[in-house]
C-alpha cells in the first residue's frame, strides 16, 4: 500500500474513502498517532489518487464527497456537514491542529481583554523588555509574549487568517513538531531584532507568518511531495507587503525587523527540513 495522504479528521478521511470507491480505487483510513493516512493497495490506481486527493483538499464541502458517503458508505459513515455556520467550524477545526488552535486562541483573548478594559494590564505582564518599568531579564517569557499582542482588527486578522492557514497546513501535514519549532524560534528572535532596531515597543505574530511564508515556499520548492507548497502568487503578495512596510503608505509602525528576521528564520528550516530524507 502506498500513502497519498494525511488528514486530522476521521470523517472527513471516510468520505474521501467512501469517494474513491464510487471510483473503483480501493483506499484504506491507517489511524495514526496524530490523524489518519490515506493508502492506495493497487500502484496502478495511485496516480488517479493523488489527483482526487489534491482536489479533496481544495473543495472538502464539494457536495459529491457528501453524496458518495450516502451511496458508497455504510450507516457507521454517513457524513452530515450539517449547517454553513457548522461547515465553517468544521472547517477550521480540521484545516489546523492543537498548536495552530491554541496560539490562535491566546490571541484572540488576549486582544479580547486589551479591548475589554485590560490594555495596560495586559501590556505590562506581556510587551517586551524595557516596555514597562517592572520588565526585569529574570521575565523570560518577555522574549515570546509580544508576539501574542496585536493593537488593530486589522492587524489580527491579516495575521491570523495566515498563521492558520500556514501554520495549520503544516501541522496537519507535516505534524506538530516543525510548526511548534517555527513558532518558538520565529515568535523570539525577531523579537530580538526589532527590539535593537526599534526598541521595545512591538507585537504581533507577523515575524512568525513570514517564517511560515519562507518555509511553506521553500518545502514547496525542494519537497513538492510535503504538499504544502505556497502558490507564487501569494509569496509575490507577502514580499510586496515586508516591501511596503518600509514606506509611510500604511501611516503606522511596521515591525521591519521582526519581518526579515521571521523569514530568514523560515527559509532556513526549510532548507533544513528539505534536505533530511522523509521517514
Amino acid at each position: 500500500m502506498t500513502e497519498i495522504g494525511r488528514l486530522p479528521n476521521s470523517r472527513a478521511a471516510q468520505a474521501f474513502v467512501d469517494y474513491l470507491k464510487g471510483l473503483d480505487i480501493d483506499c484504506r483510513v491507517v489511524p495514526l498517532e496524530r490523524g489518519f493516512a490515506l493508502m492506495v493497495t493497487q500502484d496502478s490506481q495511485l496516480q488517479q489518487a493523488q489527483q482526487e486527493f489534491a482536489h479533496f483538499m481544495a473543495h472538502p464541502y464539494d457536495n459529491k464527497y457528501l453524496q458518495a458517503s450516502w451511496d458508497n458508505g455504510d450507516t457507521h459513515t454517513k457524513l452530515d456537514y450539517g449547517a454553513p455556520t457548522l461547515q465553517l467550524v468544521s472547517q477550521f477545526i480540521t484545516g489546523s491542529g492543537p498548536v495552530t488552535l491554541v496560539i490562535f486562541c491566546a490571541c484572540v483573548l488576549i486582544f479580547a481583554a486589551m479591548n475589554l478594559g485590560l490594555a495596560e494590564e495586559v501590556f505590562n505582564a506581556l510587551s517586551f523588555f524595557g516596555a514597562v518599568p517592572e520588565a526585569d531579564f529574570g521575565q523570560f517569557w518577555r522574549l515570546f509574549t509580544p508576539s501574542l499582542l496585536h493593537f488593530s482588527a486589522m492587524h489580527i486578522i491579516f495575521n491570523l487568517l495566515w498563521w492558520w492557514y500556514l501554520g495549520g497546513k503544516i501541522e496537519t501535514r507535516l505534524g506538530s513538531k516543525p510548526l511548534l519549532i517555527l513558532l518558538l524560534v520565529a515568535g523570539t528572535l525577531p523579537n530580538l531584532a526589532q527590539f535593537y532596531v526599534g526598541g521595545p515597543y512591538f507585537g504581533g505574530l507577523s515575524g512568525v507568518v513570514y517564517a511560515l511564508v519562507g518555509y511553506t515556499w521553500i518545502l514547496g520548492q525542494r519537497r513538492p511531495d510535503a504538499g504544502i507548497g505556497l502558490p507564487p502568487a501569494y509569496m509575490g503578495f507577502m514580499l510586496l507587503w515586508l516591501a511596503l512596510g518600509f514606506t509611510d503608505i500604511f501611516g503606522l509602525a511596521i515591525a521591519n525587523g521582526a519581518h526579515i528576521a521571521g523569514l530568514l528564520i523560515g527559509l532556513a528550516q526549510g532548507l533544513l527540513d528539505s534536505s533530511r530524507r522523509p521517514a
